[in-house]
């Protein structure tokens, strides 16, 4: 029985259009939650733009870094293509430069941090909507469960983004019949992509999905409980640096991205934000260091 849900054939553009909703919908709440908390609410515009700028680059480099082989190949193709975004490289390169805004205008980073941390988780959600209907290659491996994606019309064909995943298990190749099913040609895309009969006939884990659920419940949590840390700076953005960490963690087994020492690049920047947030979470803080800056 092939799966029913997800056939994947909408414009490209769709995900310009997610990343456009994501970018309001945090700004709605951070906004909101900066005038709750009778900050300086002129700061909330620049904020959010520096995390929607440094967020797409450094979405884009680091992807280039991971893949610098197809970027020498077609240099402009890779950059200017809608696949290819590293979500962690975003954040990381988005951190730092609203790090230097607020440093600059000598505000509290940590506070700032805790007001915007949960609307970027959900930003996070939205974004990969965009990532499951562009089929960009964000997808995970394939299944046979009944709400399995496909993936024929997306940027990113499964012939290719499966490629090294049969490669390092061949009973799976065997098992889906890449090889046979590869070769024989099924269709032009809306894009006028050609895509053969693996492509289409091959559900894969809509892992953008996933993520999806699992960012809309943590923003859900940690909007709820947002005035319990508020007196700590630093608290909230730590748990949520904590769940964003292990969410990424666990879905990164589901999809194909190049291993180091068994591990994704992204499952060790995950590691490596579990420690960081668990230290923020956990770190006592005196009166002085909770008191709120205003500027």
């Amino acid at each position: 029985m092939y799966p029913i849900l997800f056939k994947i054939g909408v414009p490209v553009y769709s995900f310009g259009l997610m990343m456009a909703l994501a970018f309001l919908t945090a700004l709605n709440f951070f906004g909101k939650e900066v005038k709750r908390r009778g900050m300086d609410e002129r700061h909330v515009t620049w904020i959010t733009m520096i995390a929607l700028i440094g967020g797409v680059a450094g979405s884009k480099l680091f992807s280039i870094f991971e893949d610098w082989h197809s970027f020498t190949l077609a240099p402009i193709k890779t950059i200017f293509s809608p696949s290819g975004l590293t979500f962690y490289g975003g954040f990381i390169v988005a951190t730092l430069g609203i790090g230097y805004y607020l440093k600059k205008h000598k505000l509290s980073f940590y506070q700032f941090a805790d007001m915007i941390a949960p609307a970027v988780f959900l930003a996070y959600g939205i974004g990969r909507i965009g990532c499951q209907l562009a089929g960009d290659g964000d997808y995970g491996i394939p299944t046979k469960l009944p709400w399995g994606a496909y993936y024929y019309k997306g940027t990113a064909k499964p012939t290719y983004v499966l490629e090294d995943y049969f490669k390092m298990y061949p009973y799976e190749r065997i098992t889906w019949k890449y090889d046979s099913l590869r070769v024989i040609p099924a269709g032009i895309d809306d894009m006028g992509q050609q895509y053969n009969r693996f492509d289409e006939v091959t559900p894969c884990h809509p892992t953008p999905i996933y993520e999806t659920i699992v960012a809309a419940g943590c923003f859900i949590f940690l909007w709820g409980n947002r005035k319990k840390y508020e007196a700590e700076a630093g608290k909230l953005f730590g748990l949520t640096i904590i769940l964003m960490g292990v969410e990424r963690f666990l879905v990164e087994f589901l999809r194909i991205n190049p291993l180091y020492f068994s591990l994704s690049m992204a499952q060790w920047i995950s590691i490596a934000l579990l420690l960081y947030g668990s230290y923020l979470f956990f770190k006592k803080r005196n009166a002085a260091a909770a008191r709120p800056v205003h500027n």
